[in-house]
């Protein structure tokens, strides 16, 4: 009986060693359960996060979008403007998606403009007559002979 006894404080001493694992991992589970909880709370809250960020880089690029456009509109107008004030630069010269670019392309056209302009110039002064009939000086009596030179002192009397 002894040995039952002993088998018995045995088997009641690994029921509570058991037990006590039990609850130990009882615990350990609840636990878990607790971090499995907050970690899906963390991914709902990032998931939301995620949303709105992603609604509002859309939205930033539609403003981008528009204001891309108006800086295109913008940029058209003072191209027009610059050509209505500039009448000799020639729009095809004036290009630009900028302001700056526009600026330096009628910079380079009125350049051009200016070097046509010379070239003509110079092309008219070659081609130039002068107005007006030659200056009338007396014949050249160098060439003539006696009788003409005779006739031609009594023909101015």
């Amino acid at each position: 009986m002894a040995t039952a006894h002993a088998d018995v404080e045995r088997l009641q001493s690994e029921v509570a060693d058991l037990t006590a694992q039990q609850a130990r991992r009882d615990a350990e589970l609840l636990e878990m359960r607790g971090q499995l909880d907050a970690g899906r709370v963390e991914a709902e809250a990032a998931r939301s996060q995620a949303s709105t960020q992603t609604e509002e880089l859309e939205r930033l690029g539609q403003v981008t979008t528009a204001a891309e456009a108006q800086a295109r509109e913008a940029v058209q107008r003072y191209r027009e403007l610059v050509l209505e004030r500039e009448p000799q630069l020639p729009a095809d010269l004036v290009t630009g998606d900028s302001v700056g670019e526009v600026d330096s392309a009628v910079e380079r056209a009125r350049q051009t403009v200016a070097q046509v302009r010379q070239h003509l110039d110079q092309q008219a002064q070659a081609l130039r007559v002068p107005a007006g009939a030659p200056a009338r000086g007396g014949p050249d009596a160098s060439e003539l002979s006696s009788a003409e030179k005779i006739r031609l002192g009594l023909s101015k009397t």
